[in-house]
């Protein structure tokens, strides 16, 4: 069984800012407490694609698992190592990222995709977010009659983080609008 489900936020400020706020989104201190599933990042690839003028970054995340307690003394850990992929076109004004877990892929497999455009009802001042997750509980034995359950408590605390990671992306963003006022 796999449980997703979407979610789609307005912010009320420009691409350029919010995609510009999602680069920043791990690194502030303020950010760490609120964001504190999220142990380490560190990119490891960046390439701007000359021909179409695409920037593709690699990042490599270290979290905390998702799920509950139980979970993790059946696995054994609760530590997650995932890559994200980003591919932001600054013609077309579109940032996409894909984050997929590379450990516990024998409990766990989830995927998240997130898309940063501008809005189509004002596209020069809101940009518009669509996040679609999925997560699959792997069938165990010891959790094939729990699965179902299981994948809900991650889907509830992914959902729960996603909200953190609005209220992280806002405060940036007027942050850096009150960086760019002038004086």
């Amino acid at each position: 069984m796999v449980k997703a489900y979407k979610q789609e936020h307005v912010y009320k400020h420009p691409w350029e800012r919010v995609s510009a706020a999602s680069w920043r989104k791990f690194a502030d201190p303020e950010n760490k407490r609120i964001l504190s599933h999220i142990l380490e990042v560190d990119t490891l690839n960046r390439k701007l694609d000359t021909d179409t003028g695409k920037l593709h970054t690699t990042r490599a995340l270290t979290i905390h698992a998702p799920g509950p307690w139980f979970l993790h003394k059946i696995i054994g850990q609760d530590i997650c190592h995932c890559v994200e992929s980003t591919v932001v076109d600054g013609k077309s004004r579109s940032m996409q990222l894909t984050t997929k877990n590379i450990t516990l892929k024998k409990f766990i497999e989830v995927e998240e995709r997130i898309r940063y455009d501008p809005h189509p009802e004002n596209p020069s001042a809101w940009t518009v977010c669509s996040q679609e997750t999925s997560i699959r509980i792997k069938p165990l034995s010891a959790l094939a009659s729990m699965a179902e359950k299981v994948e809900q408590k991650c889907a509830e605390k992914f959902m729960q983080n996603s909200v953190k990671g609005r209220e992280v992306m806002e405060r940036i963003c007027r942050y850096m609008e009150a960086e760019s006022a002038p004086v």
